[in-house]
């Protein structure tokens, strides 16, 4: 008995540096956030407090909600963009063919060059008079279907989707293909003997063997979807008319640019009660579909 109180005591030694850093990094800011929310503040002067005004206010806005709208567009094109094209990328990459080596750096150097150069790369791509992307279309004979990729705001959201999962892909190829990596050589040997091969063993052999994986970059993928802020703000800067505007665009211009710090604040807690609700249910339809 005596061990075991010493073994927990030594843990709780062994934690409390870092349960410390936790609280000052993450669960104090937030508390100061909400304390601001519920303050009348520019940033300057005195702070009055405004109860849940702040509140009423942001759910009456029809700015706001199309924020929300945005940054469920963005979460959803993440979820059925990113996954199946990593999952894709890494089982090709697993089958450890002439090159792959090459392809795996390239398919993951997206993701660590910094997402303003990203943003000016797919600017110069959408740009309507010498872009890329409207030039191959009249280069093939499409002009008709040239556009202005982010200044019609039909177009505008899907575009920025579009270079928003080209930037984070190769995130999830790399997570995908170490957990393929981690898959016994006798499971795959056995399967083949079974007669279980292409798409029948990815199906019911691979995906349940790395079933965890996919919990893991399921919820990632939507937590770094409501985190989504350089990407738009130098594309497009939440234009045209707020129609690319995502909450953390939505909460950078209230604050900071109209010096509404408690509004500013009430929608940063919005953003992280999201994610917690989001999360919290893609975790829950997991363990019940293992």
């Amino acid at each position: 008995m005596h061990t075991l109180k010493r073994s927990k005591l030594a843990i709780f030694i062994g934690l409390f540096p870092a349960l410390l850093i936790y609280l000052g990094i993450a669960i104090v800011p937030i508390g100061i956030s909400f304390y601001y929310s519920l303050m009348d503040w520019n940033g300057i002067g005195a702070k009055e407090f405004a109860g849940f005004d702040n509140y009423v206010r942001m759910f009456n806005s029809d700015t706001f909600w199309l924020s929300v709208k945005n940054n469920i567009v963005i979460m959803i094109t993440g979820l059925v963009g990113q996954l199946p094209l990593g999952l894709l990328m890494a089982l090709l990459l697993n089958k450890g063919l002439k090159g792959s080596g090459f392809f795996r750096t390239v398919g993951f150097m997206p993701v660590v060059i910094s997402s303003v150069m990203v943003s000016l790369i797919w600017g110069m791509i959408y740009n309507t008079e010498f872009g890329l992307l409207n030039n191959f279309l009249k280069f093939v004979g499409l002009e008709s279907w040239q556009q202005n990729w982010l200044s019609d705001p039909k177009w505008s959201i899907l575009s920025i989707s579009i270079a928003y999962i080209w930037q984070n892909v190769g995130l999830y190829m790399v997570m995908f293909l170490a957990a393929l990596q981690n898959i016994p050589d006798e499971v795959n040997e056995a399967s083949e003997l079974d007669g279980a091969t292409g798409l029948k063993r990815t199906w019911f052999i691979t995906l349940p063997m790395i079933r965890a994986t996919l919990m893991v970059t399921i919820v990632y993928s939507i937590s770094n979807s409501f985190r989504v802020f350089d990407l738009i703000q130098v594309l497009t800067g939440g234009g045209p008319a707020h129609q690319t505007e995502v909450m953390t665009i939505h909460m950078y211009s209230s604050a900071f640019v109209n010096l509404e710090y408690g509004y500013g604040s009430a929608v940063s807690i919005m953003i992280l009660l999201f994610s917690l609700v989001v999360i919290t249910i893609a975790n829950r339809l997991g363990k019940e579909k293992a």
